[in-house]
């Protein structure tokens, strides 16, 4: 029933416009109720985007299932692909949905609300795992924006083609910039930190110092 309603509100989206589809037309086309609409549906909105309230209930727990050894901002990148998978999972009715809010501001509006709650989950993750850190509410703000735009950004242009191409190249090469910027790199084992320890005579100018520094470190 959930899915013969979907189908119904965009054939009637097509036809007449959105703006001249009401539930009413929407339940008659489909043969049921208004009743069994709003089961499913709080709104006429909420039929062109059917999908994001089970898909941010599984971002919200793959972040919640990560462990402390896991990247914060690498486990946030993961995250954000469930999103893309739901789209990528019917291309078809993706690009048609991304035309239709096109057209209509109010559906423009409802989707940054929904993207909104996306980059606010990853937000509340950072936050978390960043606790510690200086400034680690604004890096975990700052992140989780970064992450929902680099997503967005391979996503509509995708959208943009008609559904074509390889979206999940994009996207690697999107969130490769988010993690460069703000995600830790692994630690090198095989790195060692060199100590250099200056002797200098008291007194010695200032200019002296940082060229003996600078020599020294400039040597194999």
């Amino acid at each position: 029933m959930r899915d013969a309603l979907i189908a119904a509100a965009f054939q009637l989206f097509t036809e007449r416009g959105y703006e001249q589809t009401t539930v009413d037309d929407i339940v008659t086309l489909a043969g049921v109720g208004r009743r069994s609409f709003f089961r499913y549906f709080p709104s006429k909105e909420d039929v062109v985007f059917p999908d994001h309230e089970g898909c941010l209930a599984d971002v919200t727990a793959f972040l919640a299932a990560g462990g402390d050894a896991d990247e914060p901002v690498q486990r946030v990148c993961d995250a954000v692909r469930l999103v893309l998978r739901m789209y990528t999972e019917n291309p078809a009715f993706s690009v048609q949905r991304y035309r239709l809010t096109k057209q209509v501001p109010g559906l423009r509006a409802y989707e940054l609300s929904v993207v909104w709650r996306y980059e606010r989950a990853f937000a509340e993750y950072l936050r978390g795992r960043l606790a510690g850190r200086r400034d680690g509410a604004l890096q975990a703000d700052v992140a989780a924006a970064a992450v929902a735009a680099a997503h967005n950004n391979a996503l509509r242009s995708w959208l943009r083609s008609d559904g074509e191409g390889d979206v999940g190249t994009e996207m690697d090469h999107a969130l490769g910039y988010v993690r460069s910027a703000f995600g830790t790199p692994p630690a090198d084992p095989e790195r060692t930190e060199d100590v250099v320890v200056l002797v200098s005579r008291r007194g010695a100018p200032l200019w002296r110092v940082v060229q003996e520094i600078e020599a020294t470190l400039g040597q194999d």
